[in-house]
């Protein structure tokens, strides 16, 4: 089965060309999507000639994967697998997770708490609501909602590609959840970012997040 790592890609100068190539040493076809990145990540990817599409409006990670999904669908991938492109998803787990979409799982996510304790961290009270709410929409327990580092068979990846109406992580789940795909989580241990600001640096961004997340949940994700 023909695999795609697609790779989000905002404002990751110092992190992008990294991470690629240590995708292309474990020879994965890979897709850098460039969200309208402000920083020098769009003349790296054209430098060093790494796969990647240019869009010339930010639109958010929910509409960059949709696009990475997409392509891969029209370009014959069986699966997918989504890597951030600030490089704290080791792309040495990539095969961790594609064996179980090979043993049979429709939607594998790699979950920092599988065999280990969440924090109690602002971040991660966040996490436990999310998780919570989860909880209550599908009855299943999800132990690291957020994660971005998930990867999917053709079904679900079809599904994704032609009617996907996410926010981002928690209400993707969710709704594999309630379409009775064959989920489940894999431990994986995640780096610290190693240059660069996260998304989520300003606490009023959070928040939204939070709320928008929360309200797709219970009243979209059906």
């Amino acid at each position: 089965m023909k695999i795609l790592v697609i790779i989000p890609c905002y404002n990751e100068e110092k992190n992008i060309q990294t991470l690629v190539e240590k995708i292309k040493k474990l020879d994965y076809d890979y897709l850098v999507i460039n969200d309208a990145s402000t920083d020098n990540s769009p003349k790296l990817l054209d430098k060093y000639r790494l796969n990647h599409l240019d869009l010339i409006n930010n639109i958010g990670l929910a509409g960059v994967t949709q696009i990475g999904f997409k392509y891969a669908v029209d370009h014959g991938y069986g699966g997918a697998i989504v890597i951030d492109g600030d490089g704290q998803h080791p792309p040495a787990y990539i095969k961790t997770l594609l064996d179980k979409v090979a043993e049979g799982y429709d939607y594998v996510v790699g979950s920092r708490f599988v065999d280990k304790p969440k924090p109690f961290t602002m971040r991660m009270i966040g996490s436990r609501i999310l998780s919570f709410m989860i909880k209550i929409k599908t009855g299943r327990t999800v132990t690291d909602p957020t994660s971005g580092m998930r990867a999917m068979g053709g079904e679900v990846l079809k599904d994704f590609a032609d009617n996907m109406n996410f926010v981002a992580e928690p209400d993707a789940l969710c709704h594999v959840l309630k379409r009775k795909f064959k989920y489940t989580e894999v431990q994986v241990d995640m780096e610290d970012r190693v240059a660069g600001e996260s998304y989520f640096v300003n606490p009023l961004r959070s928040v939204k997040f939070m709320v928008n997340v929360i309200i797709s949940i219970l009243f979209f994700q059906w």
